[in-house]
């Protein structure tokens, strides 16, 4: 979610303007999600490098983070989406993890949409972790390296049974993942586009699906092979 700071700058407003703006576009991208019967959406909010962002701006996007919580978690409820949070949680303060907690719990029997909030994330971290868990159950003598595989790894990381992401966004015109799910991205398709965060809105999200219903995925098949198992 890409292009707060940006936006704000051309309205002539305060960065943290742009992010509570920002909070307006998930609300929006939440229900169009929904409303589009997709079952898991996974949303980049604050990632392992933001910590490097001057004190101010990390203090106002935390109170922001419970201000959204205490706001919006209900209205979630009400709509069976549930919430999980994923990230070094434990590097938050203790009134945003609490919020985390109590989210978590009133949404943890919901039915619908799965929403997927990425707090204090890194891939590369999410797959060091991962490592060291794996490292040291080796050692306990609970799992055999020839034990390891594909499947096993990803069952230690942050999204473990969750399906893979079959579609990438990302807003504001930058064109990379910037550390973001780099062991499930592996096959996604990515759409970029030139829109702030802001300013992303339902017309913008249906752009992103057309696209991606029209890629034909193959998965180190040939074209001819995709089509043949659809007859």
């Amino acid at each position: 979610m890409d292009g707060n700071g940006r936006w704000a700058r051309k309205q002539g407003k305060a960065r943290h303007k742009g992010h509570r703006e920002g909070v307006k576009a998930v609300r929006a991208t939440v229900e169009v999600a929904a409303e589009r019967g997709i079952g898991y959406l996974t949303l980049f909010a604050f990632s392992s490098e933001n910590w490097r962002r001057p004190e101010e701006e990390v203090s106002s996007l935390m109170s922001l983070f419970v201000e959204a919580l205490r706001r919006e978690v209900a209205e979630l409820h009400r709509n069976n989406v549930r919430l999980r949070f994923v990230g070094a949680l434990e590097q938050l303060n203790d009134g945003l993890r609490k919020k985390i907690a109590e989210s978590e719990r009133m949404t943890a029997g919901n039915t619908g949409l799965n929403l997927n909030i990425a707090v204090a994330y890194g891939g590369r971290w999410d797959i060091v972790k991962a490592v060291r868990s794996l490292a040291s159950k080796s050692a306990a003598g609970e799992l055999h390296s020839s034990d390891i595989d594909e499947e096993v790894f990803a069952s230690e990381l942050q999204l473990a049974g969750i399906p893979d992401p079959d579609l990438l966004i990302r807003t504001g015109g930058e064109q990379r993942i910037s550390n973001f799910l780099l062991w499930g991205l592996a096959y996604a398709e990515l759409w970029f586009t030139d829109v702030l965060w802001p300013e992303f809105d339902k017309a913008e999200f249906d752009k992103a699906l057309a696209d991606y219903v029209s890629k034909q995925r193959r998965y180190g098949h040939t074209g001819d092979q995709v089509e043949a198992t659809k007859c």
